[in-house]
């Protein structure tokens, strides 16, 4: 039986580059993590040691700041496509270019009532994410691109429960009628435009600013039957106010919350004092679709 080469890629994680845009005495801050990963013709360097095709992934890491001086501050998706584009038009032996970004967001810091025009502090609310994906068709490219964020922790005291579920010898979790619901979102959305003009010409900063209002206002207004109901709800609004996207994948850690009990200490607890657990925790997964998407092939994967 043969031993092959399968498939393969590589690239820079994590390259950090803030990018500084002066308007007079006033300032922009961008925060960026950038990882880049290429695929193609690259046997050579796994089976032979011949470094040819290869393009050193420091040369990636600088690419990564040249050309955000070159082309500016832009929305994460616009960023990843001017890197996943470079690659393709630059090496004709890459066939597909895959760009990853995190932005970090900043605040201005508050000075007598008013922003300060050149002082920040780090909003540690969430963080958005994109991810491109450039791949060679024919003469031309294609491109896949998803939008999201991590680490949206969100919390309702009330409009909450969870009963009816199924028991068994092991259960002791006692049903809930009114209890707070708490947990940590994780999103992706996919757009469905591939050719570069459509691509080029969506509002990202809009889009994403109305994914994240639709998901939070979802979240908060539904009422909520179990966790799963509501990650349902929420992926479905999204879509409903977005119509160009396909599909959002939504991942909710349940961050569980217990009534204490007071009792040895003869004193009541109606819904006031809770114990917030770490872990183990509750993880609800899925992926929303439109229903002229026939199949999500593999939805995990970070698309």
């Amino acid at each position: 039986m043969a031993i092959i080469l399968g498939a393969n890629r590589y690239g820079k994680a994590e390259v950090r580059v803030v990018r500084l845009t002066r308007h007079g005495d006033t300032h922009e801050l961008l925060d960026l993590s950038v990882t880049t990963q290429l695929s193609g013709d690259f046997a050579a360097t796994h089976l032979t040691g011949a470094n040819a095709h290869v393009i050193p992934t420091d040369t990636q890491k600088n690419t990564v700041f040249a050309l955000s001086k070159l082309h500016g501050a832009m929305e994460p998706e616009a960023f990843g496509l001017v890197l996943a584009r470079h690659f393709l038009a630059s090496f004709s032996h890459v066939s597909c270019a895959e760009v990853r970004l995190e932005q970090f967001p900043w605040q201005r810091i508050m000075c007598a009532g008013r922003p300060h025009p050149r002082a920040f502090q780090r909003d540690g609310s969430s963080v958005r994410t994109a991810l491109v994906r450039v791949t060679r068709a024919g003469s031309g490219f294609t491109a896949e691109v998803s939008s999201g964020l991590e680490g949206l922790v969100v919390l309702k005291t009330s409009d909450s429960e969870f009963t009816g579920f199924s028991k068994d010898q092991f259960t002791t979790l006692a049903e809930a009628r009114d209890r707070i619901m708490a947990t940590e979102v994780s999103a992706r959305w996919r757009h469905g435009a591939t050719d570069a003009a459509s691509l080029d010409a969506t509002d990202w900063a809009t889009s994403h600013a109305t994914a994240l209002d639709s998901l939070l206002s979802t979240y908060a207004e539904h009422y909520s039957l179990s966790l799963q109901q509501t990650l349902h709800e929420m992926g479905r609004a999204t879509l409903e106010r977005l119509p160009g996207l396909t599909a959002i994948k939504l991942s909710l850690p349940n961050k569980h919350h217990f009534v204490v009990d007071l009792s040895p200490f003869g004193m009541p607890n109606d819904n006031e004092v809770f114990f917030a657990g770490d872990r183990p925790y509750g993880l609800i997964e899925a992926v929303i679709a439109r229903d002229d998407v026939s199949a999500v092939p593999d939805p995990w994967p970070a698309w």
